[in-house]
This record gives C-alpha cells, structure tokens and sequence, in this order.
C-alpha cells in the first residue's frame, strides 16, 4: 500500500505541478478577459436570474435552481471542512487567498462549460434532459473517443474516488464525535445513498433542492457567530491570509509555492469550475430564460457560495480559534483540525455540530456525485442493466471508503480529479468561440429588453449538431 501511495502521489505532483496548475490558471484568465470580467461586471446579473430560475412545471425536467442545487450539494463537502484544514495544515494561511483568485477566474470558467452543456444537451424520451462534457466533445468537436476518455475519469473521480473520500470523512467524524464504528456509518451511508439515488436524477434534484440551502446557511451562521466572538481578531486574521499568499509571514517564508499548489489544488476540489463535472447537471436543467446563457450564469452562483462564502467560513474558523498551527508534519486529519477549531471557540457542541454538518455536506455530495456519473454511464452504453450494475458498484465503494486509509483516497482523488480537468479544459478552449457568441448573444437581447431566447437559426454552425427537440427552432 506504501509502494501505490507513492506512486499515486508523485504521478499527482507532476499532473498538478507541471500541467494542471498553469492549465487551469491561464484558461480562467483567457476566460476572464475574453467574458469581459464577467464574474465582476455582471455579479448582479447572476443574483437576478436566480430569482427566476424556478420550476418550469413541466413535471419532467429540472429547473435552473435545482441544477444548481444539485451542483452545489456535489461541490459542498468534505474539501469545504476536512480539505481546507489541509490546505492551511500544508499550505499555511496563504492557501487561502490564492483559493479566493481561483475561484475569482473560475467564475468564468463555469460559464463557458455550463452554457456548452446547456447548447449540446440531449432531450430523453422521459422528457428529461442530459448532456456535460462528454456530449459537447462529441457532438461539439466531433470527438467522440475524447468523450469516452472523460466518462472514464469522471466516472473514476466522482462514481468511486470522491465518494470514498466522502465517506471516509464522515465515519472519521462520526467516530470523532459519537465513538460511532466507522462500518456502522458505512453501513447507514449505503441504506440512505441507495435509497436516494433509486429515485434518479430528478429525485436528487429535489433532495438537494431541500437539504442544501438549509445546511448552508446554518454552517454560515455558525461561522458569523464565531467572527463575531473574535471581532478583535479578523482584522489581523486578513492581514496573515495576504502576508502569507507572498511568502511574507517568517513563519512561513519560503512556502509561497506550497501554499499557490494547495490554494488552487483544495480550491478546484471544492469548487469545481474547468473540471466538468458541474455541467453534466447543468445540462439537465430547462433554464429560465431559455438560452444556454442563463445557466451559464446560475453555475457561476455556484462557484462563489462554494468557495467564497462556504470554504472561507472554514479558514475563519480555524484561523480564528487558538488551535491553529502551520504544521506541514501534522498527523492530524482535516475533519478533526475542523473539528477541534470550532470547539475552542464554542464549546464542546462545535464539534458535534461540525459532524452533523459534515455528514449532511457529504451524504449530499454523495448522491449528487451519483447523478453526475449517470449521464456519463448512458453516455457510454445507456441501458438499464448497466446502470443497475453502476448503483451496485457506486454503494460497494461507499462501504470501502469508511474504512479506507484516508492518505491513499485523497492522493487518487487529487490524481483522478486532475486528469479529469485537463481532458475538459482543452474541450473547452476549443469551443470557446462559441461561448463567447452565446454570451454576447445573451446580453444583446437583455440590453434590447428582451427575455434572452436561444435561436438555432442564429448559429449556422450548428447545423446537425445539436438536438432539435431539446433546441427547437423558433416560430419567426
């Protein structure tokens, strides 16, 4: 197991530190620039469109709210508590602005993706809609075997790898918490998962739908509570996030590229923007207005609760308490360090609530990952049978993941989420041209004072490309 862990671990290191980081940086830049600064210039666009993103009440799709939603019950978990532990752990305090400036240009990376998945989605006899990554490489690009590559890692990542780091998470707090034996959390896990996700992708949007503003808010309140209890404090907690991001705290001198790696590493694992998982959800929504735009810009909604407002009330609360140390040695887990923060600052509840909350987070998680891994699963073979024989599976590395080595899990994941990044951000730079035009599409019609409307016929360049019962063309 040594030997694996090694090899996993260095083929990560070279995956993130010679390929991904630059990759994925530079891409959320060109994004940036080529949007306009969208995440900036239109922050107050998202806001509005997500007061509109109600049911459509077709009974069989899913609407942009629940999309995102589902995104956000997938990105909020254990890389919003137990991963950002780690990357202040590893990375010290300025892991946590250069976490803030990835989640700034991912932003507009999420909206290229989401706004592709949205155009090349495909319609279901159900009336349900799927599409992601997978579908715009092939019916995109033409490129059906980069499409194939894809579902392999996605399927890797977040049908077996995310969910075993999941679940690791919570039987470790539960077991932190209650002295509950990690097979039993295994064992409920598998009941309450398998339950879930029988119900199908539209049944999950409706769980998280209900569950995920409830435990959002709750675990933001909490963190205001301890700002609050320490208001002397945040002032200067500020000033080491800045000071350490450039390597001028003396404690850390010298792991300002420790601390940039750990940043965008724990800010892409919870956030998700260019890794392509978020769009297979994306793409199953009806949005309202119906252009690929509008979720375009619901799913960059989903970027900044994750990562500006979920993971920074971590970094607040350790940061905060007087448990915190920069110990790159620390055998510490990261749940614990989450943990053990928050019950400094209130009490011994901190900790219970923080395994309430994890358990929520990441049973969420959970069954999200499961619908996205569906779409890729029909993508490559759509039967009953084989998606049968998935859910057997999906339950099976559940179970092993309560009672896996936590160092392995989150190596493989960090390795399966990287490979995973690369194959879709260069799907994605090459259509890039065509988000753009929906983009300045979208807001054409929003300056005239129309409700934006996706019209085929205005883009001759996708003439037997996209489905025309999920895109029909207008009455003109």
């Amino acid at each position: 197991m040594d030997i694996l862990n090694t090899a996993v671990n260095s083929l990560s290191g070279i995956v993130w530190g010679y390929v991904l980081i630059y990759l994925l940086v530079g891409a959320g830049i060109f994004f940036t620039f080529a949007l306009g600064f969208i995440q900036f210039r239109k922050f107050g666009t998202m806001w509005g469109l997500l007061s509109t993103s109600g049911d459509n009440g077709d009974g069989q799709s899913i609407s942009s709210f629940q999309a995102l939603a589902t995104g956000l019950a997938a990105r909020v978990g254990t890389g919003n508590m137990a991963g950002i532990a780690v990357a202040l752990t590893l990375g010290g305090p300025g892991a946590i602005f250069w976490m803030w400036m990835m989640a700034l240009v991912g932003m507009a990376t999420a909206f290229i993706e989401a706004a592709l998945a949205q155009v090349f989605k495909q319609k279901q006899e159900s009336g349900q809609f799927v599409g992601g990554p997978a579908y715009y490489m092939e019916k995109g690009l033409g490129q059906r075997w980069m499409g194939l590559l894809f579902c392999f890692f996605l399927i890797l990542a977040f049908g077996y790898i995310f969910n075993a780091v999941q679940a690791n998470t919570i039987a470790e707090a539960m077991h932190n918490s209650f002295e509950i034996p990690r097979y039993l959390t295994g064992g409920v896990l598998v009941v309450l998962a398998g339950l879930v996700v029988c119900g199908g992708i539209r049944g999950i949007a409706k769980f998280a739908g209900t569950v995920v503003p409830f435990m959002a808010m709750a675990y933001v309140a909490v963190a205001l509570y301890v700002i609050v209890l320490h208001v002397d404090q945040v002032v200067d907690m500020f000033y080491l996030i800045v000071r350490s991001a450039f390597g001028l705290e003396p404690a850390l001198g010298g792991a300002v590229g420790v601390a940039i790696m750990q940043g965008v590493k724990r800010g892409l694992f919870s956030n998700e923007a260019g890794m392509g998982s978020a769009p297979n959800i994306a793409a199953a929504a009806d949005p309202t207005p119906r252009h690929p735009g509008s979720q375009g810009f619901i799913q960059m909604i989903g970027v900044f609760i994750d990562t500006i407002v979920i993971c920074s009330c971590t970094a607040f609360i350790i940061l905060l308490s007087d448990t915190y140390s920069y110990d790159p040695n620390s055998a510490m887990g990261g749940i614990a360090i989450t943990q053990n923060a928050l019950s400094a600052s209130v009490g011994s509840w901190g900790g219970i609530f923080v395994a309430l909350c994890i358990f929520l987070f990441s049973f969420t998680s959970l069954v999200a990952n499961y619908s996205y891994t569906e779409g890729c699963i029909r993508f490559i073979k759509d039967s009953k049978t084989t998606v049968m024989l998935f859910r057997v599976t999906f339950l099976a590395i559940i179970a092993w993941g309560s009672l896996a080595k936590i160092d392995i899990v989150w190596h493989m994941a960090d390795l399966a989420m990287g490979l995973m990044a690369i194959v879709n951000i260069a799907a994605i730079l090459m259509l890039s041209k065509l988000a753009i035009k929906l983009y300045k599409d979208f807001n054409q019609q929003r300056s005239e004072g129309k409700s934006p409307t996706f019209d085929p016929d205005m883009y001759p360049e996708l003439e037997g490309k996209i489905d025309t019962n999920a895109w029909p063309k207008l009455d003109k």
